[in-house]
């Protein structure tokens, strides 16, 4: 059964509640989770590091507000991890506990009594009181329907897919000392991969498939005024050129979404609140030094709105490039390119 959040629910209304959640999607971006609401499959969301894959996640779990589960994958990750595991601390203090009020009513009763009595909390001590639910139990388990992101699935282990078949089929588990646990909501599955390796086919089988890229400019422009609409025109343009250029370049790792908000964030904190004063760079200008004083006076009245708030020297762009690339190699190279940035 769908939750309430999802009663009505269009390809406009996801677009409409991500956008107040900060988050511009495409229309195949809203289809597809459209799809996996209405046909409760699982989405495998791939793409490069930073274009919004674990935000899409975030994003839709608040727009429609679903309790949120994350499992942060890594090699090793196991059931004990993702699923559950017995509280082995609490198990050891009831027999303990138990072990006290045996030892008093040994006198009061036989040796097979005894044993008797112990066998009969035999299975206390794996029922659901010890049990220690992990994200994905806690998601099938949750009394509300629920938002599950499996974040970086392919940096696990080909097993721990086979693991996640069941799950991800008939949204149920299943737990030697209890049995199969059946989900009480069936939560919206996200799993997210930068292609660290390939997804094997029967995991892709059962899920719907996303691939999110680098935005273009237009929707990147989007994206930035959306966090930082006070920008200046300029400013603004000025960044997304080099965010572009940038991503064409021989890099390690292309700058994504977050880098580009960041990095226009630590522009605007170097630069301080105020953006409306002038700041040419002889570059921006295109200055001729062999004009007099009177043109130039001339020159910068007709050119004082093409580039007001143009900031970006060679200077900035140096000081803050540790927030767009993330390696000294890439750093390197940028620095060694400033001139074809500006």
């Amino acid at each position: 059964m769908l939750s309430s959040n999802f009663k009505n629910i269009t390809i406009s209304l996801i677009k409409e509640r991500l956008l107040e959640q900060n988050y511009i999607a495409s229309t195949q971006t809203a289809t597809t989770l459209l799809l996996a609401v209405k046909l409760r499959k699982p989405i495998i969301v791939e793409g490069g590091a930073g274009v919004g894959k674990t935000s899409l996640a975030v994003a839709f779990s608040k727009a429609f507000d679903l309790d949120f589960f994350k499992l942060q994958c890594y090699e090793g990750v196991d059931e004990s991890k993702a699923l559950y595991e017995w509280e082995y601390g609490k198990q050891l203090l009831y027999t303990q506990i138990l072990k006290d009020t045996l030892l008093k009513n040994r006198e009061k009763n036989s040796t097979d009594e005894l044993i008797e009595s112990l066998h009969s909390f035999k299975s206390l001590f794996f029922s659901e009181e010890f049990l220690l639910e992990r994200p994905i139990l806690k998601a099938l388990r949750n009394s509300k329907q629920s938002l599950l992101l499996l974040d970086e699935i392919d940096k696990s282990d080909p097993e721990f897919e086979a693991f996640l078949f069941e799950i991800l089929s008939e949204y149920r588990v299943s737990i030697p000392e209890l049995g199969t646990l059946e989900a009480k909501n069936i939560p919206i599955v996200f799993l997210t991969s930068n292609g660290q390796r390939s997804l094997s086919d029967p995991l892709r089988r059962r899920a719907l498939y996303l691939y999110l890229d680098y935005p273009d400019r237009e929707m990147e422009e989007q994206i930035l005024l959306t966090h930082i609409p006070d920008i200046s025109k300029v400013l603004l343009n000025q960044i997304l050129n080099i965010i572009q250029i940038t991503r064409d370049f021989p890099l390690k790792k292309h700058p994504g979404i977050s880098e580009g908000i960041e990095w226009a964030k630590a522009i605007l904190t170097l630069q301080g609140v105020d953006f409306n004063q002038e700041s040419f760079s002889e570059k921006s200008l295109n200055l001729d030094f062999g004009k007099t004083e009177t043109d130039l006076i001339d020159y910068s009245e007709s050119t004082s709105k093409k580039y007001e708030n143009s900031v970006l020297t060679k200077e900035i762009i140096v000081e803050t490039l540790p927030v767009l690339v993330k390696y000294k190699s890439d750093y390197e190279f940028m620095v060694n390119h400033i001139n074809s940035l500006i």
